[in-house]
């Protein structure tokens, strides 16, 4: 590249004038195309239960969810990823599997209501286990451990179930290792090998979750996610994070949080050129409805300048709670 002093002089004002022009130059784009939005499923009729932290986000029945869906769909939002939440945990996590889950039952519903809207499903264990821990968890007088390949082959299960359920892509956001390939030859081997995988490829161990816990009712009943989320402080091991799950058969790869962690977005879109995802987590949403609640910020702005910072950073698809309202901004509607 040719050093910029070797050009006439650079002046950026001239390409200011207006908005026209500023729109013509404009180097980076953010649309609604972009956009998933995360709900939160459960059994029921007609229930939207706030979440409290969460301001503007529910746990929905599934007749609700088709209306948010609905909703975000008609705004332009193609894609929803669901969370689901069951009426009884156990130690084997049998809800995420169960034919008749409030996931599968979740996503027949919106194939059916919504068939061009694109069902993500995320793929995890802690939801269902009565500890809430993301795998398999064995005590003994050490104290508690996760027992990551004995997990692997409930989440391939979880996985395959809402696959013939009807969804469109798969979400592993456990973080157990080799689980990518585990469900990848399980769907081959049920005659799904067009079905996605959207890995959580990077997923860190971040104190950005807390809202979402409430949410999902996902809370560890002890200890923490530290021996399989990643430290905060290691980007060199989330590549080569993302790099395995490439090998194991990943087709998109997702590193959330998004905004405390850009640099690691773009260096895996550069490093890898594939798929990327980003997910502006609880936190991200609730400190800056917080902050609008008090007229600190401006909430339309903050969020918008948000997401543009993650498609800089090199993010494909933005996973975001506030993915319906920002369609409607980019319309430039209220």
């Amino acid at each position: 590249m040719t050093p910029v002093g070797q050009f006439p002089a650079y002046r950026p004002r001239r390409l200011r004038q207006s908005p026209a022009l500023r729109a013509l130059v404009r180097e980076t784009h953010l649309s609604a195309a972009q956009l998933v939005l995360p709900l939160f499923v459960r059994s029921g009729r007609k229930l939207r239960r706030p979440i409290p932290a969460m301001p503007g986000v529910f746990q929905l029945s599934p007749d609700e969810l088709v209306r948010e869906a609905t909703a975000a769909h008609e705004q332009g939002v193609p894609a929803v990823l669901l969370f689901g939440i069951p009426d009884k945990k156990d130690a084997r996590a049998s809800g995420a599997y169960a034919a008749n889950g409030i996931v599968q039952q979740a996503v027949r519903l919106l194939k059916k209501e919504l068939p061009e809207l694109l069902v993500i499903t995320d793929v995890c264990l802690c939801e269902y286990m009565e500890h809430g821990h993301c795998g398999i968890v064995r005590r003994d007088r050490k104290g508690a451990s996760i027992l990551n390949d004995a997990s692997l082959k409930l989440l391939a299960r979880t996985a395959a179930s809402h696959a013939q359920a009807g969804a469109d892509i798969v979400a592993p956001s456990d973080m157990m290792d080799g689980r990518v390939r585990a469900i990848r030859e399980e769907l081959d081997r049920l005659g799904l090998a067009d079905i996605p995988i959207m890995s959580y490829a990077a997923k860190f161990a971040s104190a950005f979750y807390g809202p979402f816990r409430e949410a999902a009712e996902s809370a560890p009943k002890f200890g923490d996610r530290r021996s399989y989320q990643m430290d905060a402080a290691n980007a060199s091991e989330a590549l080569r994070e993302v790099a395995l799950d490439i090998q194991e058969g990943a087709d998109i790869v997702m590193v959330k949080p998004a905004l405390a962690y850009l640099d690691i977005v773009h260096r895996v879109k550069t490093q890898f050129g594939y798929p990327t995802a980003a997910y502006a987590v609880s936190a991200e949403y609730s400190m800056v409805k917080a902050a609008a609640a008090n007229g600190w910020v401006d909430e339309r702005a903050i969020t918008l300048e948000s997401l543009l910072a993650m498609r800089r950073a090199g993010a494909d698809i933005l996973i975001t709670y506030a993915a319906t309202d920002a369609a409607r901004w980019l319309k430039g509607q209220p």
